[in-house]
């Protein structure tokens, strides 16, 4: 070790960090990636109605909590509480007004407040992904800690 230069030294730990970097990059996730997931309707006493249940295929299992970079159209819910959802589709043909499935759409929750979205603004978040199989108040697909990427 006493015959590496310096100058070797300080680059070969710059390429050790380099490589660090790159494993802490988000997956950039298509909206074709989220469809890897199958629904069987249940009947729900509570909610008095059928509910669909997802399950989650292995390329969605394999992003789960893990931090991914996705573009859509916003969808204000609650611009007053900063919640909104990003959805595969603009709002006339999104999974709540149009013929798509739940896993066009994801819940969206940012690490703080926000510039107010307008429906159908077309934007690319970052945050990590939820996958919720139970809660029926929350969407399926949950991104959290989420950021706009200009």
């Amino acid at each position: 070790m006493k015959n590496l230069s310096k100058p070797f030294l300080i680059a070969i730990l710059s390429l050790s960090f380099a490589s660090f970097t790159i494993l802490d990059e988000p997956t950039k996730v298509t909206w074709e990636m989220l469809r890897d997931v199958t629904f069987k309707k249940k009947w729900s006493a509570e909610e008095s109605m059928f509910i669909l249940y997802p399950t989650f295929g292995v390329k969605v299992a394999g992003l789960k909590d893990k931090e991914i970079v996705l573009t859509g159209y916003m969808i204000p819910v609650d611009v007053d509480a900063n919640v909104y959802v990003l959805s595969a589709n603009p709002y006339s043909s999104c999974f709540f007004c149009g013929g798509a499935g739940p896993e066009s759409v994801v819940q969206v929750k940012f690490k703080k407040s926000t510039k107010r979205f307008n429906t159908d603004d077309r934007v690319t978040v970052k945050g990590k992904l939820k996958l919720n199989a139970d809660d029926i108040n929350e969407l399926n697909y949950i991104l959290e800690g989420c950021d706009v990427i200009l």
